[in-house]
């Protein structure tokens, strides 16, 4: 039986910690591409496939469940002029 690696080219062009997926989704808020009720993995639409099982073990490693929303991911909000 011989175990199959995977090619080089398969591994995460990005490393996904949970402080840089709540950067992204962050962003994608503040640009109003998704919102922050929206479930976490509305995400993957925006995340490479090949990387999303990574993502998803950062979450997973977080606490974070896919059907949690955005806004808990990012946190709370800080506004400038208030």
């Amino acid at each position: 039986m011989s175990v199959n690696t995977l090619p080089s080219k398969s591994k995460p062009s990005v490393r996904y910690s949970i402080n840089v997926l709540q950067d992204e989704a962050r962003q994608l808020v503040e640009k109003g591409i998704v919102s922050r009720q929206q479930p976490i993995y509305v995400l993957c639409q925006y995340i490479p496939a090949r990387d999303w099982v990574c993502v998803e073990f950062e979450l997973e490693e977080g606490d974070f469940l896919l059907r949690d929303r955005i806004a808990d991911l990012v946190g709370s909000e800080e506004w400038e002029n208030d």
